[in-house]
């Protein structure tokens, strides 16, 4: 195919800017997929040291932007069993 190669693009360098883009979607999304995988309280990757993860949380931020800088005078979400 055309403009998949090196020469292809000294050729066409307007397809620089599309791979630049494309390249860094695919690079963040991947980042967050990864990032959800392993920091979200909904995923429990080892159930037997950790039976009830949601407790870990109960005084932290786990989201990925929030307005609330102190998490310890807010009730938690978790819930309680």
């Amino acid at each position: 195919m055309q403009g998949l190669g090196f020469k292809s693009l000294k050729k066409h360098p307007a397809l620089i800017p599309l791979y630049v883009c494309t390249g860094l979607g695919m690079c963040a999304a991947t980042f967050y997929t990864l990032r959800l995988a392993t920091r979200n309280p909904d995923v429990s990757w080892n159930r037997t040291t950790n039976p009830e993860p949601w407790e870990e949380y109960k005084n932290k931020q786990y989201k990925f932007y929030s307005p609330i800088r102190d998490y310890s005078k807010i009730e938690s979400p978790a819930p309680k069993y």
